[in-house]
């Protein structure tokens, strides 16, 4: 396996997705703006949204990779057991879904109880979350097919699949104007929509390796219940940054606009993890699972450095730029419309405490990888358990003397706290150790960042008044400014061997 490349193919489709997604979110601001109708939309999307990247970005493969990798050997035992896998999974999101959707006006109250003061916020948000919610089922049965692909090592169409929920929603986003108030109902049935056609489009590659059935005579094993009892914590330890996310989704639902707020910068720093963590975490699993299988300790040491090199040299940069720029890079990004100027100064106080904890976010997806590939997720639970308790802690105990920004704060004090235990555990029970190379590195890397901090510092002090919020094409002076700062930061890494182009081709 070429990590670089892989993870490079995964990210390439990850961030046209995300690309899209932030051309999505920019007409949302133009159109909703940080309103009461917002607000509701963002909650019932935020909920499906939350539960795909619990299940599509690494944590149900997390489960799922190791198990069905050790199975390939036998065609007729692999296909056996994710025929099972299969059918209970989607017996058990039917009957979740309809059960949610039944009591959907306490499931409303319980994730965003602050709306319960404003009668019409709230009818709003159920009705909305009750045409959004049924995209779980589909989405987290794409995220199976997701899952076998990545375990043949083919990434490059299951990073693609979530594209087309980007260009359903941009699609009904350009008829704003004409749908008006109605705008956010149209949005959630495309929600939805979209989880059916990514189903589709992901079994159409997918039935090569495998042929799925519901059949209600399935036979419950040893490895479907070791399968099972990996899924739950692999889903909290895993996704626990959108776990932490989704907790502060409830505490901001107590004041007005919190919510998007938290939205916005969520969708900015996301870019990064996506690459930094969500992506090398997904690539290496199936592969390191087979060197822990076969006992091949140089290559598990030899991947485990690599990916966590590979993190730190994409997320380390990511979050000085966005610590220098917040402000500049929301009011660019969605300063237009119904996003007024206060939106952006309360956007990009939150974008610049998410920026700090970016580095510990995408090292959780990767630490969390290590342990996955031994099947273990029991310590990777507990851990994201405690993080999670932490956060909600902090931000209850501050949020009536500082605000909506206490969750921002929250979230990285409690991911730092999570990546530190998780590195503990690693070495307390001799899973992961440095070698020279990665340390080397590492110091390069720092260097490179730090260098790339003071360049790009004074790129945007230079370029200051054409970000301003009343600027025109601040947007195109944004991209030409992290390309600058991009590309000084990838010369001087190359200069001073913090990357080596030789890597792109290395096999692990």
């Amino acid at each position: 396996m070429k990590l670089i490349k892989s993870t490079g193919t995964f990210s390439f489709f990850t961030i046209i997705s995300r690309l899209l997604g932030y051309v999505r979110d920019v007409l949302i601001a133009v159109f909703l703006g940080t309103g009461s109708l917002a607000d509701a939309f963002f909650v019932a999307f935020r909920i499906p949204n939350t539960f795909r990247r619990l299940f599509s970005e690494g944590t149900f493969n997390a489960a799922f990779v190791p198990s069905y990798s050790s199975l390939l050997s036998n065609k007729k035992k692999s296909q056996k057991f994710a025929e099972n896998i299969f059918t209970l999974l989607t017996l058990g999101l039917f009957f979740l879904v309809l059960t949610i959707e039944i009591v959907m006006p306490l499931f409303i109250y319980l994730i965003a109880p602050g709306f319960e003061g404003d009668y019409q916020k709230m009818e709003l948000a159920i009705t909305l979350t009750r045409i959004t919610f049924p995209f779980l089922i589909f989405i987290s049965l794409a995220s199976f097919f997701s899952a076998i692909l990545n375990s043949h090592n083919k990434f490059a169409i299951a990073s693609a699949a979530p594209i087309i929920l980007n260009i359903l929603l941009i699609g009904v986003l350009f008829l704003g104007n004409i749908l008006n108030d109605q705008l956010v109902y149209y949005l959630s049935y495309a929600v939805t929509i979209s989880g059916i056609l990514q189903f589709i489009f992901l079994y159409f590659f997918v039935k090569k390796y495998f042929s799925f059935k519901v059949s209600l005579s399935f036979k419950i094993n040893d490895k479907i219940k070791k399968f099972f009892r990996k899924l739950l914590p692999s889903i909290f330890s895993s996704g626990v940054t959108q776990i932490n996310i989704l907790v502060g989704t409830i505490i901001a639902s107590f004041q007005a606009s919190a919510v998007s707020y938290l939205y916005y910068a969520d969708r900015i720093y996301q870019i990064n993890l996506a690459i930094a963590g969500i992506a090398i975490g997904t690539v290496i699993l199936p592969q390191l699972s087979k060197h822990v299988k076969s006992k091949k300790k140089e290559k598990i040491k030899l991947i485990q450095n690599k990916a966590l090199e590979l993190s730190l040299f994409l997320s380390i940069p990511a979050s000085i730029a966005l610590l220098i720029a917040s402000e500049e890079i929301i009011s660019s990004l969605f300063g237009y419309g119904s996003f007024d100027e206060e939106s952006v100064k309360n956007s990009g106080k939150a974008l610049f405490y998410f920026a700090i904890g970016l580095p510990a976010f995408s090292i959780i997806k990767v630490f969390s990888a290590f342990f996955f590939a031994r099947h273990n997720t029991k310590i990777p639970f507990y851990i994201s358990l405690l993080s999670v308790l932490l956060n909600i802690l902090i931000s209850i105990i501050f949020f009536q003397e500082v605000g909506f920004i206490i969750i921002p704060i929250a979230t990285t004090i409690s991911s730092w706290f999570n990546a530190i235990l998780l590195f503990i555990f690693l070495k307390v029970k001799n899973l992961f150790s440095f070698n020279l190379i990665f340390i080397d590195r590492f110091i390069k890397i720092l260097m490179s960042s730090i260098l790339m901090g003071v360049f790009f510092y004074y790129v945007i002090y230079f370029f200051n008044d054409k970000l301003f919020y009343e600027a025109s094409f601040k947007a195109i002076y944004l991209v030409g400014v992290v390309l600058f700062g991009l590309m000084f930061y990838l010369s001087i890494s190359i200069l001073i061997k913090a990357f080596k182009r030789s890597d792109i081709n290395l096999n692990y």
